[in-house]
């Protein structure tokens, strides 16, 4: 059971519109003997969660709602996957320890922020299919449970002073982004408040808002860095040393340099979404922000990209991950074996041979995957393409563009003011 638990594909309306109806639920692994299942019946689906009681060696199951895929989710009785995998985890604990464990007036930031990374880690290996840290966890672990400071203030006393200082001395460690820290903490605070709130301060999310308002200390106000902006001969050597490493690795260079697209999105499609017939990829939309329901964002894409594909395209279904790389085991010193292919689940999982790409197409070693996105960016506002669409094409907002990218928006629009200009005066013999 627990293999097929890690294998059910019941993350989006699509794919669960396919399941055939049953009796007994599609089951999810969330972590070691904890479940999310769902129920596919003839009308319109539900959420149930379970979990292996050690004492009784039986499954506790409980019902959490019903499924979106008829009615738009509420996050009460109607559900989306991402709010039924955080209500899944949230009843597990509530049955395992008690609704007392969960509220506890005394419960400091770092208590918090560390139930925060376990459910981040728990969703990161049911993507996966086995055990991972996420993004949260290292982030989190770094600048917030290590500042003592913060991590030991209690949730009922926060204040917007206590996070300002906390924000102070995170720009002064000059981590590579303040921004995306800023957002898990945030998450991380909010998410208790909501679960929480009978015992906290009902001021506590208006703290949380001003006390984390990212440009409140203009130390934090952060622009794309000159060095991360790679011209188009430079994007050309680090995808040509990719490719000479390994095919699976020189794939995933392709894509982030011809899309812009985040690591995380590329790791979720899967061959469908290659329109070769239209000269195009499905970019399924970032995790971030409030997203009611998956959408993809269409991207044109050239040939060479196209046909850098076609050998994880053909013949395989359309269901398949795009991009998957070499799983090894090491059986000896400086020896390893390969056991399977699988997807591509981590941005760490590239970073070795990232280092060597770089370092083969001659480039400064401080080059970061990022700076793909970053130059996807800039080139579309040279280009002149609008600000809109190019924020579109690399799912952000138009206020992320103007923020980072601001310099290059003035250089794109000085050319097109420039070609506009005709000759007024007469031009003397």
């Amino acid at each position: 059971m627990a293999r097929s638990a890690v294998e059910a594909r019941i993350q989006d309306r699509t794919a669960r519109a396919r399941l055939s109806p049953r009796k007994r639920p599609y089951w999810r692994q969330l972590s070691q003997g904890q479940f999310l299942g769902y129920y596919r019946g003839k009308l319109k689906g539900a959420w149930i969660a379970r979990y292996h009681d050690p004492e009784t060696l039986a499954y506790v199951t409980g019902t959490l709602g019903e499924a979106d895929d008829l009615r738009d989710a509420n996050g009460r009785d109607i559900l989306s996957y991402k709010q039924a995998f955080d209500a899944a985890l949230r009843w597990i604990e509530i049955e395992i320890h008690g609704p007392a464990a969960t509220s506890d007036p005394a419960m400091t930031v770092g208590d918090v922020v560390r139930a925060y990374v376990a459910m981040r880690d728990a969703r990161r290996s049911s993507q996966a299919g086995r055990t991972l840290n996420s993004d949260a966890h290292y982030k989190l672990t770094s600048f917030v449970l290590e500042d003592l400071k913060l991590s030991a203030v209690t949730m009922a006393a926060l204040s917007e002073s206590d996070l300002r200082a906390w924000q102070l001395r995170l720009a002064r460690k000059k981590p590579a982004s303040i921004q995306r820290i800023v957002n898990d903490l945030k998450a991380a605070l909010n998410a208790a408040f909501v679960e929480h709130r009978k015992v906290l301060p009902a001021d506590l999310p208006t703290t949380i808002k001003y006390g984390l308002k990212i440009d409140a200390p203009e130390v934090l106000i952060t622009t794309a860095r000159d060095n991360q902006i790679l011209s188009d001969d430079q994007v050309r050597r680090i995808i040509a040393a990719a490719i000479a490493l390994e095919e699976d690795f020189g794939r995933l260079v392709v894509l982030l340099a011809a899309t812009g697209a985040r690591f995380s999105q590329l790791a979720r499609m899967s061959v469908g979404d290659v329109q070769a017939e239209h000269s195009r990829l499905m970019i399924p939309q970032s995790f971030k922000g409030r997203k009611r329901q998956l959408h993809y964002i269409r991207v044109q894409v050239g040939a060479d990209t196209l046909a850098a594909l076609r050998p994880v395209t053909e013949g395989r279904a359309l269901s398949a991950p795009l991009l998957e790389h070499w799983r090894h085991r090491q059986t000896g010193p400086m020896e390893w074996e390969r056991l399977d292919r699988t997807p591509w689940s981590a941005p760490s999982e590239m970073t070795r041979m990232w280092k060597r790409a770089v370092a083969d197409a001659g480039l400064p070693a401080a080059i970061i995957p990022y700076a793909l996105r970053h130059s996807s960016i800039v080139r579309g506002l040279r280009a002149g393409l609008p600000i809109r669409l190019v924020a579109a094409l690399h799912d952000t907002s138009v206020a992320m563009i103007e923020r980072h990218y601001s310099r290059w928006i003035t250089e794109g629009l000085d050319e097109l003011v420039a070609r506009a200009v005709v000759p007024l005066l007469p031009i003397a013999a």
